[in-house]
């Protein structure tokens, strides 16, 4: 176990390093932040002096090599548009993301869970075509226009929910229904599939013909056997709803880690757009792990020996 728990540590880290490596170059390629910060009839010689004191003077490589270090302490540097630690801006805004991701993915297991499980139950019926209808038509709807159609239909034609804002329970239930989309298509689709193969096994046969009730098969042996691969799936999509809601933070105003570094990324931010990555792949990293570390719990026939 502790083998194994070193080896997916030095994995994450190495991940880490990779996706600092590929922002740290990305946001560079989108210009120079000096544009922005002064105006366009700046002498030359003030243009020098800044760029200096802001250390983009050096080479890239150099450039990466103290920000590596000084990242392993902590210190992002400053943002160049709020003027503030940008470790500090981005860990303010993480709550609401992590609140965001929270509801997303209850709203993704609420709706996606019954679904799979009744569509494996009554497999070839009315409700097994909807239900796979239902997993298509999500995947091929992209969350940010899940959220305009809900802001259209909730927000302005019934004024039911507010179309953006961030405070109440109300401000929530759209940005969480539009971020859960997709993963409830998925986890539909892997519920329904998982469900279908354990139904079909020796020892659910066995439980029929000793009289258990078909409830108790299906929502305690079967669905429990059935949850690794949901699981799996659930750990990857709130990972990536931590990262991925950028998109539908910037349509709800939604004041998470996501619509901020979109903002950094439009004025070339760099420190407040490598602290919000860097800061996201760590989460990421550490939810892929607590999901891999949870297969044993669900299943004690699952060890990690090798």
């Amino acid at each position: 176990m502790l083998g194994y728990l070193l080896r997916r540590l030095a994995q994450g880290l190495l991940s880490i390093v990779g996706a600092s490596i590929v922002i740290f170059v990305i946001s560079r390629l989108s210009g120079d932040p000096i544009v922005l910060l002064l105006p366009s009839e700046a002498p030359p010689a003030l243009i020098e002096q800044v760029r200096h004191d802001m250390g983009l003077a050096e080479p890239v490589w150099r450039q990466y090599l103290i920000f590596a270090g000084k990242a392993l302490g902590g210190d992002f540097g400053n943002s160049y548009r709020w003027q503030a630690p940008a470790l500090s801006l981005v860990l303010d805004r993480l709550p609401a993301t992590i609140q965001l991701a929270f509801a997303g993915l209850a709203f993704s297991i609420l709706l996606a869970v019954p679904f799979g499980v009744l569509s494996a139950v009554y497999r070839g019926s009315w409700f097994d075509t909807f239900g796979k209808g239902f997993a298509m038509l999500g995947q091929a709807m992209p969350n940010f226009w899940v959220g305009l159609l809900l802001i259209l239909v909730f927000a302005i034609h019934l004024d039911w929910l507010p179309a953006y804002g961030h405070g109440t329970l109300a401000h929530l239930v759209m940005p969480a229904i539009a971020l859960g989309w997709y993963p409830v298509a998925a986890q539909t689709r892997i519920v329904r599939s998982a469900m279908l193969d354990v139904l079909d096994s020796d020892y659910i046969r066995m439980g029929r013909a000793v009289g258990n009730p078909e409830w108790l098969l299906v929502w305690k042996y079967a669905l429990r056997n059935a949850a690794i691969p949901l699981v799996t799936v659930l750990g990857v999509y709130f990972a990536a709803m931590l990262g991925g809601a950028f998109i539908v933070e910037t349509v709800f105003a939604w004041p998470g880690v996501g619509r901020m570094v979109v903002e950094a990324v439009f004025s070339r931010d760099f420190p407040v757009v490598q602290a919000g990555v860097l800061l996201t792949s760590v989460l990421f990293v550490g939810a892929n792990l607590l999901v891999d570390l949870s297969y044993g719990i669900i299943d004690p026939r699952i060890r990690y020996d090798h």
